[in-house]
């Protein structure tokens, strides 16, 4: 497998695990708790369930034919350039939104999305 995609997959999968198993830990840098029910199912489907889906996915894609692969990829990159763009969005509507850990997460989902692109 490419260690690009497999950075990226790796990254999915931890994400998802986490969420599905303790979704306050995916929350708690950005100072919000699943406090019900309804919030951690949310965040495990979301962050749990997608991540876990999209780690697969894109372990699946490596060995898939050139055009799958490369779909997967450029697919997976637009979504993780999509979140990035959503902070950039939130900098320019709110005060200081990329210090601390948006920031973080900002340059990690830019980056990600970088790579599955040099990965193609």
């Amino acid at each position: 497998m490419n260690v690009a995609v497999a950075v990226v997959a790796i990254f999915f999968a931890g994400m998802g695990f986490a969420a599905l198993v303790k979704p306050a830990l995916i929350w708690k840098p950005f100072g919000v708790a699943p406090t019900t029910p309804a919030a951690r199912n949310e965040v495990r489907a979301v962050y749990g369930g997608f991540g876990l889906a999209i780690a697969a996915l894109l372990f699946a894609a490596d060995s898939a034919t050139a055009g799958f692969r490369d779909g997967v990829l450029v697919s997976v990159a637009v979504a993780l350039g999509g979140m990035a763009a959503g902070r950039l969005v939130g900098a320019l509507v709110e005060l200081k939104p990329l210090l601390g850990w948006p920031g973080f997460f900002f340059l990690v989902e830019a980056g990600l999305a970088g790579l599955l692109l040099i990965a193609r």
